[in-house]
């Protein structure tokens, strides 16, 4: 039976729970068997300590475990709240209004190309708040889940650096 390591398709059911301020975990999301994550292991984009956690599980372990903001998304960073002029969210001088509204993720780029996304907080004027934070940012992480399977990649997995197929990307 295959171990979780490098290179391997994982496919994991869990429950993600975080502290809130009162210290009270809270169910943030969860993953079931009929749509559970998959991932191919050493090339997720997860956090290392998420994917240390899980290696060496075979199909059919529990796990659970708890991730620090350090060893995953960081601590909150108030400089990552920004405000841009809301003429940047234009197309042919209008705004989507259903694109631009509170609590909406939007993919967006910096100058030098990077992309990340952003959640809007708030819409002003002339400018939009924007948190460019991970949404767990400065949250404990708690997770508790199983193991549903582990197989190799695929050549195609592995060139591509994502999991195809079921679970996976569709090209």
């Amino acid at each position: 039976m295959a171990q979780i390591s490098e290179n391997k398709v994982v496919t994991i059911t869990y429950d993600l729970s975080v502290t809130d301020e009162n210290q009270e975990k809270v169910l943030v999301e969860s993953a079931e068997e009929d749509a559970p994550m998959v991932f191919l292991f050493g090339q997720s984009g997860l956090p290392e300590e998420f994917e240390r956690q899980l290696s060496g599980k075979k199909s059919g372990d529990s796990f659970a475990f708890s991730l620090t903001p350090e060893q995953a998304y960081g601590e909150y960073d108030a400089q990552a709240v920004v405000e841009i002029p809301k003429n940047v969210f234009e197309i042919d001088g209008q705004i989507d209004g259903e694109m631009l509204q509170v609590g909406n993720f939007l993919p967006m780029a910096d100058n030098q190309g990077h992309h990340m996304q952003g959640k809007v907080v708030e819409i002003g004027d002339s400018a939009v708040k924007m948190d460019f934070n991970h949404p767990l940012a400065g949250m404990v992480m708690h997770f508790d889940g199983k193991v549903a399977e582990v197989r190799d990649a695929t050549r195609e997995e592995l060139d591509h650096g994502h999991v195809h197929g079921e679970g996976g990307h569709h090209h």
